[in-house]
């Protein structure tokens, strides 16, 4: 997997904090893949979400098969069950109670990927915090969030 690493809000602040130059990256551990699970069971594969944009399991390939806006099982498609807002089985629906789940490749759960912040399984990891927290801005501009992956 060609997967870069995201810098968690905490890890910039400590950065900042210890007076790094623009230049200097800090030291972090690898995070690992945070792959997407979806359906009332959790066993569909929706994608990898911090793969780089250009792993065809990553959810930020627009050719690929987890990351376009017009395939029925991505979440990025607002027609797909796991892409739209109105859909208990989407990320996005604000109060679903059945939001696909995040595993890494050892099968380590960390949590729903949801919106609903009311849930209390919903993941902790900032960099999956930050997608869906500014999801609304990120689907307006979907092109430019892959560059970031």
């Amino acid at each position: 997997m060609n997967r870069l690493p995201l810098l968690s809000a905490a890890a910039l602040l400590l950065a900042a904090a210890a007076g790094m130059g623009a230049g200097a990256a800090p030291a972090q551990a690898q995070e690992p893949d945070y792959l997407l699970y979806g359906g009332r069971d959790h066993t569909i594969f929706l994608g990898c979400l911090n793969c780089s944009r250009f792993d065809s399991d990553s959810v930020w390939n627009k050719a690929g098969a987890y990351g376009s806006e017009h395939d029925r099982s991505t979440i990025w498609s607002k027609a797909s069950p796991y892409g739209s807002p109105y859909n208990a089985l989407s990320p996005w629906h604000p109060h679903s109670t059945d939001a696909p789940v995040v595993r890494d490749r050892n099968g380590k759960s960390y949590g729903k990927f949801t919106r609903n912040v009311f849930d209390g399984a919903r993941t902790d990891v900032d960099a999956l915090l930050w997608i869906l927290d500014n999801y609304d801005s990120i689907i307006a501009d979907l092109d430019s969030a892959r560059q970031r992956y």
